[in-house]
Parts: structure tokens; sequence; C-alpha cells
């Protein structure tokens, strides 16, 4: 004879829930765009609502991190090969703004990290992560193509191409929203 007990019940109650319910992570939804302010290391704020217009290409990593540093080549080929075109393009640091985190960075160090490797794009900060989440961000380095309305225009492109091609992974993408 077979006997449930109650955790068994429950948890077949949770699953058959589970099956039969979306579920959201935080992600943008059918309400429309995504909703973030972000921080530039100059002192700027840049908004969702202040990119609207704008075709944009949010290329999210961390100085420490050694894929981020050849991503900043590609975008700053990308850069210099749409900035007459309308396409507005930053990288984003996720490090943390807090002196006792472990994956501290201050606007200072990013600085120099720019600097050091020829980004002459504007850097934007995000340290908990919440733009990139909300963007469907969940690794580094990643690229987020915005439309002019504010939508993500395809996937998140995670990683980085292993011939170091950013350019061709992102302009078919642009040119289709240009």
């Amino acid at each position: 004879m077979f006997l449930l007990t109650r955790k068994t019940i429950i948890a077949a109650m949770l699953l058959a829930l589970l099956c039969v319910s979306p579920v959201s992570f935080g992600q943008k939804g059918a309400s429309g765009p995504a909703e973030f302010s972000l921080r530039s290391i100059d002192g700027q704020t840049v908004t969702s609502q202040s990119l609207r217009g704008e075709v944009v290409v949010m290329a999210f990593g961390a100085s420490w991190l050694p894929l981020s540093r050849a991503q900043l080549q590609g975008v700053k080929k990308l850069a210099n090969q749409y900035a007459d075109r309308g396409v507005v393009v930053y990288w984003v640091s996720t490090e943390s703004e807090n002196s006792k985190a472990k994956n501290y960075a201050s606007d200072a160090q990013l600085r120099a990290f720019a600097k050091k490797y020829g980004l002459d794009v504007t850097v934007l900060r995000d340290p908990d992560m919440v733009a990139a989440k909300k963007l469907g961000v969940d690794e580094l380095p990643s690229v987020v193509i915005l439309d002019k309305q504010g939508n993500p225009a395809g996937e998140v492109i995670k990683g980085l191409d292993p011939d170091g091609n950013l350019m061709g992974q992102l302009a078919n993408q642009l040119d289709k929203i240009l």
C-alpha cells in the first residue's frame, strides 16, 4: 500500500503549480521597456528614459575580468564604426562602489582602466547589476542592444566571439534597427 506524507503532497502541489503558472524573474515583460538609472564615472546620470530615441549598445563587464578587457577592443571598434549612424555605445562596469567589497573599483580606477585600454565611450556603473538583470544579463561580459523605444533588440549577446569579432556579432542586429 502506498502512503503519502504531508511533505510529498505539498511538493506535488507545488510542482503542479509551477507546471501551469508562468514564472517571472524580473525580466522585461509586456509592460514595456526596462526602466533603469545608471551613474557615469564622471557623475552624470543616464536613464532608460533619456536613451529613448537612440539606438544604444550597452556592454556589461568588469575591469578585473580578462574577457572584459578583450571586449573593450570590440567596443572601441563598434563605437567608431557606428558613431556617424547615431548609435550610442556605453561600457557598463558591474563593480561595487563599496570600498570593503572584493570587487570594488573607484571611479578613478575605472577612468584609469578606460584610459589604459583606449576606451573613449562613456563608462557607466551598475554595481548591483539592477539594470543588467532587467535587461536579461546573467553573465559577464555581455552586450545588450536597445532600440529607439528602449526595448532590447534581439537576444543578449553573452561572452565573446572566440575570434574577438564583436562587430560581426552585433552588426546584423544593429543594421536591422537603424
